[in-house]
């Protein structure tokens, strides 16, 4: 619905001021930290920033979880720094634990906790997410999921990820368009991370590949086309594209729903979207949510970051390039 507001519709013009409004302080923040006008806190490891320059729906998470795996296994120990968006704590910073709650730190934190057992270290400051990461272990490095655009946080890398089908839509600035910073702020990162499509010349690619479909209730496990009598949920950021990947998996799902990004469930709602006999059937970023009253019929779909070997071994030498003792990288 946005996105066809921001690429056909006329009344988009009627946000031009607003959009203007927006953008300018966006460019006067950052050169106002550029400048040190501002102060900028600096941590005393390596602090590698995944995020983008448009709204939600990149794929930035799964990339995240990919980068944390893949330095875990080359030995080093890290650290994940997030905003927690969606999170209503009494207090934070937060460092999350089996215990913790999405009601108290949002979805994304839970499920990098759930796949890759990091640190994980919640605040909306983001400073005070990585000291408390410090206080409560050593760690090697931190990535901090999503953060381009806090400026207050000094970062070693910036990574920005990129949807490959959807690019940067009219180009705009919120809310005429979908940016953030404008596509000239790719010049200054460190690399280029996009997620299906085509990457231009100087892009890393990457996708999405799914796994087996698990069910929320036993933990069963089986190939995703083997569900029968389907109902498709998501609550990303763009969920045509889990949509899309059930399609190309050979599900076709008696209906498709979707929520806003980070949407809040509950189990009458819920259950009141299949009929007996049906399947529903959503994401894991959607399963965190609703593990603690998951019915027998309710199942997600896992995906991973794939990136082809050679860019990825590249990508990680430069990483680890930041630390000060060498690290093998496979």
């Amino acid at each position: 619905m946005i996105c066809h507001f921001w690429s056909a519709s006329v009344a988009r013009y009627l946000l031009f001021p607003l959009c203007l409004v927006y953008g300018c302080t966006s460019h006067m923040l950052r050169l106002s930290y550029l400048l040190g006008l501002r102060k900028v806190w600096r941590a005393p490891i390596p602090i590698v920033i995944v995020g983008n320059l448009t709204i939600g729906g990149n794929g930035k998470t799964p990339l995240v979880i990919w980068l944390v795996e893949a330095l875990q296994n080359r030995g080093l120990r890290v650290g994940v720094a997030s905003r927690g968006y969606g999170g209503k704590a009494k207090h934070y910073p937060l460092i999350v634990r089996h215990n913790t709650t999405t009601h108290q730190v949002g979805d994304e934190p839970i499920l990098v906790y759930q796949r890759t057992r990091a640190i994980v270290g919640v605040a909306p400051i983001r400073q005070q997410a990585v000291e408390a990461i410090l206080d409560y272990s050593t760690v090697d490095i931190i990535i901090t999921d999503d953060g381009l655009q806090h400026y207050a946080l000094a970062r070693d890398i910036e990574i920005v990820v990129i949807d490959g089908t959807r690019r940067f839509g009219n180009g705009w600035w919120l809310p005429m368009g979908p940016m953030r910073e404008l596509e000239s702020r790719l010049l200054s990162v460190t690399a280029i991370i996009t997620n299906g499509g085509v990457a231009l010349p100087g892009e890393l690619s990457m996708h999405l590949l799914p796994g087996l479909a698990v069910n929320l209730f036993s933990g069963e496990k089986k190939p995703v086309e083997k569900l029968e009598n389907v109902i498709a949920m998501a609550g990303i950021g763009y969920p045509k594209r889990f949509f899309n990947t059930l399609y190309t998996e050979g599900v076709r799902p008696l209906k498709t729903i979707s929520f806003v990004d980070h949407q809040s469930y509950n189990l009458q709602a819920l259950t009141k979207l299949t009929t007996s006999g049906q399947i529903l059937l959503m994401t894991e970023k959607d399963a965190v949510k609703v593990r603690s009253f998951a019915k027998k019929n309710w199942w997600y779909l896992p995906v991973k970051a794939v990136l082809p070997s050679h860019e990825a071994q590249v990508l990680l030498n430069t990483i680890c390039g930041l630390l000060p003792f060498s690290t093998t990288i496979k």
